[in-house]
């Protein structure tokens, strides 16, 4: 098979390397050129430094459209303006990472319409799609914890989730939280039932259950460098064996999503595509637990895995990835 010609703009921060780190070594892909302005003319492991003898690739401020593919990593706002600036052939497929493109309302630019990038829920929409809105990685942990109760209708009351991410969610720029001098042995509630994923998690669920109640959500910083770890409280009268043959159900065609009997850490999650989801029972009250890697399943692993579905190839190739657990 002919390797798929992979382009990168914004390769430069926290989610630009993880997707380089997966496509240097994905089996039916080729980095044709990664896109920084600011770090055009230096090598990729100038800035990357954990790629010292795995790639010989420079960042570039030229755009080369011998592409199939390109992956847009930059800040939210800054893909509609790229798009706006730059024109991209019909032909070349486009993984948008930022949150630009991933509500309805936003979805279209120009003749391209964007389709909300969660396997586990779109997956044949997937296939057939030519742009892809990559979804957020709060938004995947909480989404991936709800959508069988979603699909069965029993999201009919009210939803309160709270959930903690590493400082690279925050991205490569510093801040007053995001250096380690704050985060070290801190923690912080931050958007508390504001946070901008929320749209786009009520809008997945809606798609399954049109009368969703909602979901009140508390994001939480934590002291750790990757991960997020959410905890979804709702009512629920099935009992714990009725609802684990409902989410294995649910996932059993997906294969980076695990029903785990046992309580989930974070360290089981950390450097690879899986989320793993873990239910607790007590009277009539359901606690959803999932956890995910927020820079692979949260962004550049679910991008490849779009990548893959959109190509027709092994939804797990390049993604067969070993957790990091001590």
């Amino acid at each position: 098979m002919k390797k798929i010609k992979a382009g990168i703009v914004g390769g430069a921060g926290y989610t630009g390397g993880e997707l380089i780190r997966l496509l240097i070594h994905h089996p039916k892909v080729e980095i044709s050129f990664v896109h920084s302005s600011s770090n055009a003319g230096s090598a990729l492991y100038k800035v990357h430094h954990d790629l010292v003898g795995e790639t010989d690739i420079y960042f570039t401020n030229e755009l080369n459209g011998a592409i199939d593919i390109l992956f847009l990593c930059l800040g939210h706002g800054d893909a509609i303006k790229f798009l706006e600036v730059n024109t991209i052939a019909e032909h070349i497929k486009i993984i948008d990472l930022s949150n630009d493109f991933r509500l309805k309302q936003n979805s279209t630019f120009k003749t391209r319409n964007f389709i909300y990038g969660l396997p586990e829920l779109n997956k044949e929409k997937i296939r057939a799609a030519t742009n892809i809105a990559n979804p957020g990685c709060f938004a995947t942990a909480i989404q991936l914890g709800l959508l069988p109760l979603a699909k069965t209708g029993l999201l009919d009351e009210e939803i309160f989730t709270t959930g903690i991410t590493g400082s690279t969610g925050a991205g490569q720029g510093l801040s007053n939280t995001s250096h380690f001098s704050w985060r070290a042995n801190n923690i912080q509630a931050y958007k508390t039932l504001t946070h901008q994923h929320i749209n786009e998690i009520h809008q997945s669920l809606h798609q399954l259950q049109e009368g969703f109640a909602g979901l009140n959500f508390v994001p939480w910083r934590g002291d750790f460098a990757r991960g997020i770890y959410v905890s979804s409280t709702m009512k629920c009268e099935l009992n714990l064996n009725e609802l684990l043959d409902l989410y294995r159900t649910f996932y059993a065609n997906h294969h980076f999503t695990y029903i785990s009997v046992e309580m989930i850490d974070l360290k089981q999650v950390i450097n690879t595509n899986k989320c793993l989801v873990h239910l607790e029972k007590q009277g009539n009250k359901l606690v959803v637990h999932s956890a995910i890697d927020n820079l692979l399943k949260g962004a550049a692993g679910q991008a490849v895995q779009n990548m893959n579905l959109m190509f027709g190839i092994d939804e797990t190739d390049g993604l067969q990835l070993k957790a990091s657990y001590f």
